[in-house]
């Protein structure tokens, strides 16, 4: 299990939070460069689909970012897939990605 730094964890937190809100199957957070936090979760629409790290950049990116230091997701699954993790190289090649379960412990850093 990776050991996060306080700010990494608050992101686990936010993700945890967004999911949980809306019980949708992911939660997922991101860091701008400024500091700043957007939360999202998976969005499944008959006409739209995002995972929720796609959702989150696509909030950060609506607010005129442009990089990003982390994000975050908590899920069912072991790690983020790869639709997930492009939307967040999008911005940040080098960002790291934490994975979490729904009780917030980090599994996973792409």
């Amino acid at each position: 299990m990776p050991e996060l730094d306080p700010e990494d964890t608050k992101l686990v937190v936010l993700a945890r939070a967004s999911r949980a809100r809306t019980g949708a199957a992911e939660g997922a957070a991101v860091r701008d460069t400024d500091g700043r936090t957007y939360a999202a979760t998976t969005v499944a629409l008959p006409s739209l689909k995002l995972t929720a790290l796609q959702a989150a950049v696509a909030a950060a990116v609506a607010s005129g970012v442009d990089g990003l230091e982390a994000a975050a997701v908590v899920t069912a699954a072991a790690t983020a897939d790869e639709d997930s993790l492009a939307a967040v190289r999008d911005l940040a090649p080098k960002a790291p990605v934490h994975v979490a379960d729904s009780n917030g412990n980090a599994h996973t850093t792409h």
